[in-house]
């Protein structure tokens, strides 16, 4: 009998790589025993990464769910882990220390067994606090290291990271191949060292199907001595998302290793039940092409989790660049092609900005540059024109160390700004919040929860908490589902996209007495652009009409461009920001008179063009 594989399900995962949102409480608990028949899962991925911040979203205790996700794995010795971004926490930016120290006692106390933690840019550094935590809470650590191909990114390279989180204490070790474009042979020799230094480590790997390779990267370090390996299952496998553990099993098997077996019925079962999921509400935020294989991403190495935000940033500027390149007589762009572009563009910026690991939150940050580089391009701009405080962070040091080294043209960028490198431990910048949270929960009348799992999440993910204990989440993901179906049933697009709906929160603006004047909130933090192609700064006239569903402005934030579409037939009665301007959520980007009645689309207005 050959060494033993074990497999892990990385089912939570499978969503996030294939569209918005996750599966509701009383959905995880009804497939998790299924799961369990199934009889092949050492271990299952339960929660942390965005998992936790989308249930927020749709009004559900993220809290609670962890909680009933655990429990059944918990009492039948099923390990159970999660997905942490060190530095960034469970959110996509940097999160103090002492709320970093209490994620792991919460997630320790709701039956989470195995912290995986990545740094999105490999600096040790930010991963010492994540193993010292873990540790210290009860949970095995494993350290992962977030892998892709690059000149700098060597077997060397990863081993150096891999001596640090060692001698910090890491129990295990992952190959995060978030991108799937690890090189097989590279990762078996990667995962060979690590077990010749190191022979007493568990070594996980973690591959997306994405470009294709992952299958041949895990029979490779298979061989090389890892331990396990994480899978998908039907209808959710392959894609951007994982290899399907059927085949992977067999292919294990035949390789010689002892590999458990599948009980077929029962995944049938869940694969049934998955499938009703989506029937029911997530298969409107799944885009039927991050179900599709393609070697496109071997060049630009983005990861697959992202790709669904990826296609809707697309859609959202697609017709703007098309608009721009027609008024020039230039060819306008398919949305292949545009695609293509934007591959192009990242494969060309990324060793510029230091070749940063393509991994959330770093891979967001590329894309969005390479977008506007696009974007500023085709209007007859220069590149790095516009981006956003958190890649200047990225940039400056203040999120770590970079594998590479910036090109000059950013350098000089960034000192014609005054903006100033940093070189210091990143967890330096950002001080303890933890009681600042908790006087907020107190005034509130709020409780901080068993374990102060309440307080957690607050901590964690303040404004999307704010809105969950408001019912404003709740409230406006009902309305985006319902919008999405109507999409689907007027057959306007054959998949629903990810795009945020107008904020209903009206608690941060005045009151307004005519009830015929709306005001249209922005959804999230971020930059406003009437125009992408030209430095207007005068988006529309009071008085031209708006229609139903037309776009107003566009929203940059840290990781999406967006449109933001009117609700309303009317017309505008106030314009409340200008171009380039800085928003927060909840605050007032236009009011617009309403006209109950269909009106009749005289004209275009200037809205957004």
């Amino acid at each position: 009998m050959g060494r033993k594989i074990r497999f892990s399900l990385v089912y939570r995962d499978m969503w996030q790589s294939s569209g918005k949102y996750q599966p509701r409480i009383d959905q995880l608990q009804e497939i998790a025993p299924h799961i369990i028949e199934m009889g092949c899962f050492d271990r299952i991925e339960t929660n942390g990464g965005a998992f936790e911040q989308v249930q927020l979203l749709y009004g559900e205790n993220p809290n609670t769910a962890v909680r009933e996700w655990t429990k059944p794995f918990n009492e039948a010795g099923i390990k159970t882990h999660m997905l942490e971004r060190a530095l960034n926490g469970i959110r996509m930016f940097p999160v103090p220390a002492d709320v970093r120290r209490l994620m792991y006692k919460v997630k320790k106390a709701q039956g989470v067994d195995i912290a995986r933690s990545f740094c999105g840019l490999n600096d040790h550094r930010n991963l010492e606090l994540s193993i010292k935590y873990a540790k210290e809470a009860g949970m095995i650590s494993q350290a992962a290291l977030s892998i892709t191909y690059s000149p700098v990114h060597t077997v060397d390279y990863y081993m150096d990271v891999v001596d640090h989180i060692v001698n910090y204490g890491a129990d295990e070790i992952c190959l995060k191949d978030m991108a799937g474009v690890g090189r097989p042979a590279m990762l078996g020799e990667l995962v060979r060292r690590i077990k010749t230094k190191y022979p007493g480590i568990v070594v996980q790997y973690h591959g997306h199907s994405g470009p294709g390779m992952s299958v041949a990267s895990m029979l490779e370090v298979a061989r090389a001595g890892a331990d396990y390996l994480d899978v998908a299952m039907e209808p959710l496998s392959w894609g951007m998302i994982h290899p399907d553990v059927i085949a992977i099993q067999a292919i294990m098997k035949d390789a010689g290793f002892d590999v458990p077996e599948i009980n077929m019925d029962a995944y049938m079962k869940v694969r049934s039940l998955t499938q009703k999921f989506i029937d029911d509400f997530l298969g409107y935020f799944i885009d039927p092409r991050n179900k599709q294989i393609s070697s496109l991403l071997i060049s630009s190495g983005l990861p697959g989790g992202m790709m669904g935000s990826l296609m809707a940033d697309l859609k959202g500027v697609h017709q703007g660049i098309n608009t721009t390149l027609k008024s020039k007589g230039q060819q306008e762009l398919s949305e292949d092609e545009l695609i293509v572009k934007l591959f192009n563009e990242v494969e060309y910026i990324w060793p510029k900005l230091g070749y940063p690991p393509l991994v959330t939150p770093f891979s967001q940050y590329v894309k969005n540059v390479a977008l506007m580089n696009i974007i500023q391009l085709t209007g007859g701009k220069e590149r790095y024109s516009m981006i956003d405080n958190n890649t200047w962070d990225m940039i400056l040091g203040k999120a770590g160390k970079l594998p590479g080294a910036l090109d000059e043209e950013i350098i000089n960028l960034a000192k014609s700004q005054s903006k100033e490198f940093y070189t210091g431990t990143p967890q330096d910048v950002y001080p303890d919040q933890l009681d600042t949270f908790r006087d907020e929960m107190k005034t509130n009348g709020w409780e901080t929860g068993k374990d102060d799992e309440e307080l957690f999440e607050l901590a964690m993910h303040d404004r999307q908490y704010r809105d969950y204990k408001s019912g404003v989440a709740k409230s406006r993901f009902e309305n985006e589902l319902a919008k999405a179906k109507e999409q689907v049933t007027k057959s306007v697009t054959s998949s629903a996209v990810e795009k945020p709906l107008i904020n209903t929160n009206t608690q941060k603006v005045e009151k307004i007495t005519d009830p015929d004047m709306k005001n249209i909130l922005s959804p999230a933090k971020g930059k406003v652009y009437y125009n992408l192609f030209s430095e207007m700064t005068e988006p529309s006239v009071i008085g031209d009409p708006v229609y139903e569903g037309e776009r107003i402005c566009y929203l940059q934030t840290n990781s999406y461009i967006t449109e933001i579409t009117s609700p309303y037939n009317g017309e505008v009665a106030g314009i409340v920001v200008l171009q380039g301007a800085n928003v927060a959520k909840g605050d007032v980007l236009f009011r617009i008179k309403e006209v109950n009645k269909k009106i009749k689309k005289i004209k275009k207005t200037a809205i957004g063009k």
